[in-house]
């Protein structure tokens, strides 16, 4: 789930360029860190991963990618396995970052591009 209210703040602080901006370093960021999530194997590797994914989440208002991984965060952070929130995670967000870039302009008041 994407909170768009807080896509409508960013774009209210950020403007239209300004948000473009932002959009593009955090689908760049969001992808090494999938990657960097895929590779990670150790706990403390899922862990710094997970904590990473989760603060762009917040960010960006990605809501339930953000939940899911403060789970994976914790689960790590305790040493137990993380699998399926790692999995959970490694096919929502590609979806999640398609759905927000089809639809922030219609659901910030823009016409599409």
């Amino acid at each position: 789930m994407i909170n768009w209210t807080r896509v409508t703040e960013l774009y209210n602080d950020f403007g239209s360029d300004g948000i473009e901006e932002v959009l593009i370093v955090f689908l760049a960021e969001v992808e090494e860190g999938m990657l960097r999530l895929a590779a990670a194997a150790t706990p403390d590797a899922l862990q710094s991963e997970f904590h990473f994914l989760k603060g762009a989440a917040l960010n960006m208002g990605f809501d339930e990618i953000a939940a899911l991984c403060g789970q994976g965060e914790q689960l790590a952070g305790a040493g137990q396995r993380s699998t399926a929130e790692k999995a959970h995670v490694l096919a929502l967000l590609p979806q999640t970052c398609a759905e927000f870039s089809q639809d922030w302009h219609r659901r910030v008041g823009l016409p599409a591009e």
